[in-house]
């Protein structure tokens, strides 16, 4: 390992570790990293590394930060109009019983989860899970950890349902019709509903005494459906938008979208939501109580996260860490083993580490990884194979602690106002078993579709 390739691993090492150990500043401890690779890289204090301010804003994908950036300004208007809310009380009143709404609210929270923020999910479907506790007489922690993990692994379905799965199509270079059908085969959309399934029926295992009736009584009032449809109308553009290719996939002289394009789409709704509901109220105020709802810090924290990432790849980390990993695939189930290593260390690290910066730093790795085993080592290889696992890994493996996904945090944050605390025991006594149970349904699936 040369010098600059320690001194840059050192440095990489660090900056997780304090991510790590200091959630409340991970974001400024990611821009601090970038920051310090640019001074080194722009005064040759390691040898062969240049790294300037342009090359770490060139890092930063800007498409992904606006896709984000308009997501969550959107959903926070969906989420003020009580869409949500009402969509959750209909959802129940078809059910019989305790055990059938907690089941019907964590497939529910999944299926809004593909579409929309995982932490958002939670924050629409947990005042109804509340609020039918109460009426039944008993304790939120198991609805509530159900409903948060259902989110996590939902988030995996869509190119919107969650940043990772941003992440994966920039990667990957897949649109939003590749979550359905990739290249003629089944997409990850049912991958993840295949073990969201498998996940509900252990839901429905776990809660199988909870036979209490369940009613409700009043259904919540839609203040404005506007929300609603600038949500459904972003998501169908993505998909309209999917089908035209970008500037290097485009025959010469045929129409292409910019770089940027899935990401002004998202703005481009959520500023007509924001001027909408300014004329509306009449008051500037109300522009500012939305963009409140964005989450700045997330943003700031992916964006220091691509510019370390560029610059850990510009000394060589990237591929000094894909060719050691590709040296485990050597022999006639190297693929197979490289590939169940790649999912499991990622649940496992992922239940301690989040997710986004995870999948973040793995996806480079990744792609060195598949080029070594097909071109250097001469195996058969298809990459997807790869960058699935490491999604299905990385997301899903979130659930199996309290702090290994933002939604879990959440949620555990809205029962503790609620007078409740819940131990990392009890957590994983329910979210183990969905886990577990949906993680192999993913590994299984993923390695007979793409081998």
């Amino acid at each position: 390992m040369t010098t600059t390739a320690s001194v840059s691993l050192l440095i990489f090492a660090i900056i997780y570790i304090v991510m790590f150990a200091f959630q409340k500043i991970r974001p400024f401890a990611a821009v601090f990293g970038a920051a310090v690779f640019v001074v080194l890289g722009s005064t040759d204090v390691l040898p062969g590394f240049h790294y300037t301010l342009s090359d770490a804003l060139s890092a930063v994908d800007f498409n992904v930060i606006l896709m984000l950036a308009g997501t969550m300004g959107t959903v926070s208007l969906f989420i003020e109009s009580s869409m949500p809310a009402l969509l959750s009380d209909i959802l129940i009143s078809k059910t019989p019983n305790l055990r059938s709404a907690v089941v019907a609210l964590s497939l529910f929270a999944g299926l809004i989860s593909a579409f929309v923020d995982n932490v958002a999910t939670v924050l629409m479907i947990a005042p109804v899970a509340l609020a039918f506790c109460k009426k039944c007489g008993i304790s939120p922690v198991a609805p509530m950890i159900c409903i948060s993990v259902s989110s996590n692994l939902q988030g995996a379905a869509t190119l919107v349902g969650d940043t990772t799965s941003v992440l994966l199509s920039k990667a990957a270079g897949l649109d939003f019709t590749d979550f359905f059908v990739d290249n003629g085969r089944v997409g990850m959309f049912f991958v993840v509903e295949a073990g969201a399934l498998v996940g509900a029926a252990m839901v429905f295992f776990m809660f199988r005494k909870e036979k209490s009736p369940v009613v409700c009584a009043q259904r919540t009032v839609v203040k404005d459906k506007v929300p609603t449809v600038l949500l459904v109308l972003t998501v169908l553009s993505l998909i309209a938008a999917s089908f035209v290719p970008y500037k290097e996939n485009a025959a010469p002289g045929a129409l292409y979208k910019p770089e940027i394009a899935n990401g002004l789409i998202c703005v481009f709704f959520c500023l007509t939501g924001l001027f909408r509901k300014m004329l509306k109220e009449r008051s500037v105020s109300a522009l500012f109580g939305v963009i409140k709802e964005i989450d700045f810090l997330t943003l700031l924290l992916l964006a220091g996260l691509f510019a370390v990432i560029g610059a850990v790849s510009e000394a060589g980390v990237i591929k000094l860490i894909g060719s050691t990993v590709s040296k485990l695939g050597r022999g006639a189930n190297g693929v197979f083993i490289v590939y169940t290593m790649l999912v499991w260390v990622s649940v496992l690290l992922s239940a301690f580490i989040d997710n986004i910066p995870y999948t973040a730093t793995m996806l480079p790795v990744v792609a060195v990884i598949a080029h070594d085993l097909s071109v250097v080592d001469g195996l058969s290889i298809e990459p997807k194979l790869l960058y699935y696992g490491l999604i299905c890994g990385a997301t899903l493996g979130g659930n199996l602690t309290p702090i290994g996904a933002s939604a879990n945090i959440a949620a555990l944050g809205i029962l503790r106002k609620e007078g409740y605390r819940v131990s990392s025991g009890e957590f994983m006594k329910y979210a183990v078993l969905f886990t577990l149970s949906a993680v192999i349904t993913g590994y299984v699936l993923i390695w007979l579709i793409w081998t």
